[in-house]
């Protein structure tokens, strides 16, 4: 191996050398393009460089410096098809270039740059990010480009119009490599949510746009494994696929303490393979394009195996250390120690896979030589294909790694198969896989007549004979004449009046009822039937099927005597016609077409009252029943629908629009109106569609399933295909709230009813439940003077499928399965009464902050995150609270009340006993609501509040119940369940002991528990002894 490191190899600045952060080779390896802090991408000779040494070597040197971008220059790539250059930068540009072939322009006077040899212009500035792009990555056909940034977005661009294709934003963080696999069915993307997600794709034509590629770049899996405790203080994440395909090498991995690079097996998907060595984080992963053979070939000239290949893999980081390793040896069998002085950020191999450059934050850039042999014997190209035919290589459609969808395909191939050679034989004259030919109502073997459309009863008929040649093809045999040794077919006049020249429109031919009664056929019939002398025409005869019959009038309503069709005819002069419009229905006169159809594309509006049972007015609770409206949408994510901020849906929006029917009736008669229309669409492009017999009240869905609820009480459910999933659930009532969360379905009816549905099991988890009781005991609270009866807010569902109710007067309620009960989660009592009540935390805006832009990936499934405690369900029924009650006014007698208790006699610790009992309140409904995360934090803040009062009473039996599951049994001599909420007993028993440990007056009790869990003790002594032997270990 050699090391070449020529001095003027850099981006000069003026008091140092710039960082250097990318570099590529070009497709043919004669150019190297380098990308710095100075804003430049350079492209330089690699002849020039491998020649450094020679001094009578005088080509150019820098064949181009690029300087388009205004800030720090990140990535920079060649496309494999050698038209393009791309780059990236931290001005959030992807710039690509293209080679003039023209003379290059002068460099701009006073500039102390070197005069461009090549002529490379921006061809295009793709802009997509909202951040820093860090990496670009081309598909192995130059189809695609994709980018990815410090914004947490992939972007996929074309590779021909560069026109954006699809933003994919799974990652929760910033994402810092790309890589694509070779059989140009994947690309993989590192970020630093420690995740690795690799995504399928198929390669888009010249002329694809966004909405061509909807369905394509999903995402496969994702890897986290390797990376859940990777560092994140690295530059770059930056990947690498095998050539053969068969492996991704990813930077920033851990084995326990240790930085390591990861091995993830395709297919698989697993991380089993760790490359250990370096001393820092690995930032940079790259495969030699070429695979090697660990012996000469033409060592062993007699074998006719093919011998194992092997390829190579090269790793650097913030050791400034290189490791280069193939997969013949568990060791690198080449380590460089402080090539750079400062982190590597990139390595590029030459595409004869035995020249590697690298580039260091110290604005190195440095050749390593190997010399034949040290690496392997390079093989050749062919086996690369061969290796990556088995992913499917080549192939544009879908690729099968694995066996039983091979299979399945094979089996459905060799159907289509056996229908396509029955067709094509009984087009073709097939003898062996045709049928007897059948005459006009006659079969052509004459021991079994056939009548017109009946077959006469006879024996069990025998083995079916040879069938008899086509006489076409007889009559095409009869032609062939041999000529001088040659075959000569004598030439034939197509006329009707030929057999072999036949026409092949329709003939005018009977259908035997025998052909069809044993068997179905799906082939399309050729034959008419034109020759029953019944039924077998129109009305009106041949005539009337050939040139058409005259219209009747169609029904108008309010004309049931048809005063108007008699009005018109009577009007018309003898030998004229009246002026009539053509619809649909039938001829209508002017007048009357003016009342069409309504405009589909229109806003959604009113069209009438639900029509409402009578019997309803009589039941104790009474719902609104929605009005019903012409359109009504909702998307599958739950954000606004396009119609309601007039703004265009992202383009993963799933839009379901139910469309009731606006058109008068088609028969004349109120109650034949049209179907409700069901439709589920994408960017505008209708993914599926049905119909409904009602007219649609309420719709909602998520990602699992789509529902509907109609007029008549019924409720339909369909999966995200269109796919009815069980038949209609009937009601009692119009349903007048619906709501789902997960696979939970919601609906409310109009009488108060309350129905929960896991449609993935198809089960509820408790019978119906009524509303009456909040809803009485919230009218009970208003007082004996007349009000406006309460309602409700809002209902929800929870990801345990629990029902959440907010309340017009500030209650909010949950309803417990287990205990068969409505329980107040929040009320306004707390809201002027307790010192831990967020008067301020009013408003939707103060959930999440506006600059998270992973928000909704953090409070997944009501899992609130530590950051954001505001986002979990108690505290939105909180909110409720202060929006309805404090902020309306209604809070004042009840505060003024709460200022003369505190200084009245007898309640002097209200304020006190108010707050410790909102809290308690608070840890107990997070229990109740199976809220992990808030249980812990309203835990921990109730601990605190406890033992600064210094409540011993209640300290002891908190800390007794949580060691219930360590040290004691139930009454029944079980073992205590030793998670509460989710939690392990023992760690929350361990937080608490933490919290109360700086009380000295209660160390008396605190201390027996710390010994317990092992903080303090002999049991900690071992712990801290056990560490300090790792320690020196380590050392």
């Amino acid at each position: 191996m050699h090391l070449v490191k020529p001095l003027w190899l850099n981006h000069p600045g003026d008091l140092k050398e710039f960082e250097v952060y990318s570099a590529h080779v070009s497709p043919d390896g004669s150019r190297l393009a380098t990308a710095a802090g100075d804003g430049y991408v350079r492209i330089w000779s690699t002849e020039a460089i491998l020649n450094s040494q020679d001094p009578s070597y005088t080509k150019p040197r820098q064949l181009a410096a690029l300087s388009h971008h205004s800030g720090t220059v990140h990535t920079v790539r060649f496309s494999p098809n050698g038209k393009y250059l791309a780059s990236g930068a931290d001005d959030k540009i992807v710039c690509v270039y293209t080679l003039d072939p023209n003379a290059p322009a002068h460099v701009a006077f006073g500039s102390n740059e070197v005069p461009p040899v090549e002529n490379w212009r921006v061809m295009r500035r793709l802009v997509g990010h909202d951040n820093d792009v860090q990496d670009l990555g081309w598909a192995y056909d130059s189809s695609i480009l994709v980018s990815v940034g410090l914004d947490s977005k992939v972007v996929v661009w074309s590779g021909h119009t560069f026109e954006k294709l699809k933003t994919l934003a799974y990652h929760n963080s910033h994402v810092k490599g790309i890589t694509f696999d070779p059989a140009n069915k994947y690309f993989a993307t590192a970020s630093d949510d420690r995740t690795l997600s690799v995504f399928r794709f198929n390669s888009p034509g010249p002329n694809a746009t966004a909405q061509d590629q909807i369905n394509n770049f999903t995402r496969e899996i994702t890897i986290t494994e390797p990376f859940q405790t990777s560092p994140l203080t690295t530059y770059f994440r930056r990947c690498s696929w095998s050539p053969d395909g068969a492996h991704i090498a990813a930077a920033n991995a851990t084995n326990g303490p240790v930085s390591t690079a990861v091995i993830v097996a395709r297919g698989q998907w697993k991380g089993d393979i760790s490359l250990v060595g370096h001393e820092g984080p690995v930032e940079v992963c790259a495969f030699s394009p070429r695979m090697f053979h660990r012996d000469h070939p033409q060592a062993n000239p007699d074998t006719t195996a093919n011998p194992a290949s092997m390829t190579v893999v090269a790793c650097a980081g913030q050791d400034k250390c290189l490791s280069i390793w193939n997969t013949f040896y568990a060791r690198p069998f080449i380590l460089t120690q402080e090539l750079t002085s400062k982190t590597i950020t990139d390595l590029a191999w030459a595409p004869s896979g035995e020249i590697l450059f690298v580039t260091s934050l110290d604005g190195s850039i440095s050749t390593l030589v190997f010399e034949p042999g040290e690496l392997g014997y390079p093989a050749s190209l062919s086996e690369n294909e061969r290796s990556l035919q088995k992913f499917g290589s080549g192939r544009r459609a879908g690729i099968i790694e694995g066996t039983d969808a091979l299979l399945l395909e094979e089996s459905s191939r060799n159907s289509e198969l056996q229908g396509v050679q029955g067709r094509m034989g009984a087009l073709m004259g097939d003898g062996g896989t045709v049928q007897p030919p059948i005459t006009n109502g006659t079969a052509a073997t004459p021991s079994a007549p056939l009548t017109n459309g009946s077959a006469p009863t006879s024996a069990p008929a025998p083995a079916p004979a040879e069938p008899p040649a086509d006489e076409r093809v007889e009559k095409l045999k009869q032609r062939v004449t041999i000529k001088n040794g040659k075959k000569r077919i004598a030439p034939m006049l197509v006329s009707g009046s030929s057999g072999v020249g036949s026409s092949a429109l329709p003939q005018t031919q009977l259908i035997s009822a025998t052909t069809t009664a044993g068997a179905s056929s799906n082939n399309p019939h050729s034959i008419l039937d034109l020759s029953k002398p019944y039924d077998g025409y129109a009305k009106g005869g041949l005539t009337a099927m050939l040139m058409g019959n005259k219209r009747k009038f169609a029904e108008i309503e309010g004309d049931d005597d048809r005063q108007i069709e008699k009005r018109l005819a009577s009007t018309v002069k003898p030998g004229g016609a009246a002026i009539v419009i053509n619809t649909e229905n039938g001829v209508v006169p002017p007048g009357a077409n003016n009342t069409g159809k309504a405009n589909d594309s229109g806003p959604p509006q009113v069209l009438r009252p639900a029509i409402v049972n009578p019997a309803l007015a009589v039941n104790q609770v009474r719902l609104a029943v929605p009005k019903l409206r012409s359109v009504i949408v909702r998307t599958a994510d739950g954000s606004e629908p396009p119609q309601a901020n007039g703004m265009k849906p992202d383009h993963d929006t799933v839009i379901l629009e139910a469309r009731n029917a606006t058109a008068p009736s088609r028969t004349g008669r109120p109650q034949d109106h049209d179907p409700a229309r069901i439709t589920c669409s994408k960017e505008g492009k209708s993914l599926w569609q049905d119909f409904l017999p009602k007219p649609v009240l309420l719709v909602t869905g998520n990602t699992n399933f789509f529902a509907a609820a109609c007029e008549d009480g019924s409720i339909y459910a369909w999966s995200p295909a269109g796919r009815r999933t069980l038949p209609a659930m009937i009601l009692e009532a119009q349903p007048v709230i619906m709501d789902c969360r997960g696979w939970w379905l919601l609906a409310i009816s109009a009488v108060g009813m309350c129905y929960v549905w896991n449609l993935r099991t198809m089960a509820a988890p408790h019978p119906p439940v009524s509303v009456a009781p909040i809803l009485d005991i919230a009218a009970h609270s208003q007082g004996p003077h007349l009000t406006r009866s309460p309602g409700i807010v809002f209902a929800r569902l929870n990801s345990e499928g629990r029902i959440i109710v907010a309340m017009s007067n500030g209650d909010g309620y949950a309803y417990s399965p287990a205990m068969y009960v409505w329980q107040r989660i929040s009320e306004p009592w707390w809201a002027v009464g307790s010192q831990y009540w967020n008067t301020t935390d009013s408003s939707v805006g103060n959930v999440t902050s506006k600059s998270d832009s992973n928000a909704a990936g953090k409070e997944k499934d009501d899992q609130v995150s530590l950051e954001n405690i505001s986002a979990g369900i108690i505290p939105m029924l909180e909110r409720n609270t202060t929006n309805q009650f404090l902020l309306t006014g209604r809070a004042f007698y009840l505060q003024r009340l709460i200022k003369v208790l505190i200084s009245a006699e007898g309640y002097e610790s209200f304020e006190s006993c108010a707050s410790v009992a909102h809290l308690e309140n608070r840890v107990a409904a997070a229990r109740a609501l199976g809220a992990k995360q808030e249980f812990k934090i309203y835990l921990s803040m109730y601990v605190k509040r406890i033992g600064a009062e210094g409540l011993r009473g209640k300290i002891e039996e908190l800390l007794r119940h949580l060691a219930k599951g360590l040290v004691e049994e139930d009454e029944d001599g079980a073992p205590a369940g030793p998670e509460i909420c989710g939690w392990q007993s023992e760690e929350l028993l361990k937080q608490a002991v933490i919290i109360l440990g700086k009380y000295r007056e209660l160390q008396a009790i605190t201390v027996p528990y710390a010994k317990l869990v092992g903080i303090v003790g002999p049991a900690a002594a071992q712990n801290a002894d056990g560490d300090q032997h790792m320690d020196g270990g380590d050392v």
